[in-house]
């Protein structure tokens, strides 16, 4: 069984596609909503409360887990929650 699977030429601009590759390759995202970069957190945020009409969550990372996304107050709060996740060995 031979199965051909046709890629497809998407146009995104850089803050979707850095979005949809830590998405996928994280367990935990902690975001500080910050701009330009703002735009990262907030799709990460919506993807992670995506779910389709049996309650399944439509977006999940590559170990078919979803992401959990927890929004910070300040850029120290999110740098000491990151340090905080990979020492305890999450991927983050």
């Amino acid at each position: 069984l031979i199965i051909k699977k046709v890629a497809e030429t998407v146009v995104v601009d850089g803050n979707w596609a850095v979005a949809h590759a830590s998405y996928r390759m994280n367990d935990v995202a902690y975001i500080f909503p910050i701009t330009p970069s703002s735009t990262m957190g907030e799709i990460a945020d919506e993807w992670s409360s995506t779910e389709d009409a049996d309650g399944k969550k439509t977006y999940v990372n590559l170990w078919d887990q979803e992401l959990k996304v927890v929004e910070m107050q300040s850029e120290g709060g999110a740098a000491g929650a990151l340090h905080g996740a990979l020492v305890s060995g999450s991927l983050a």
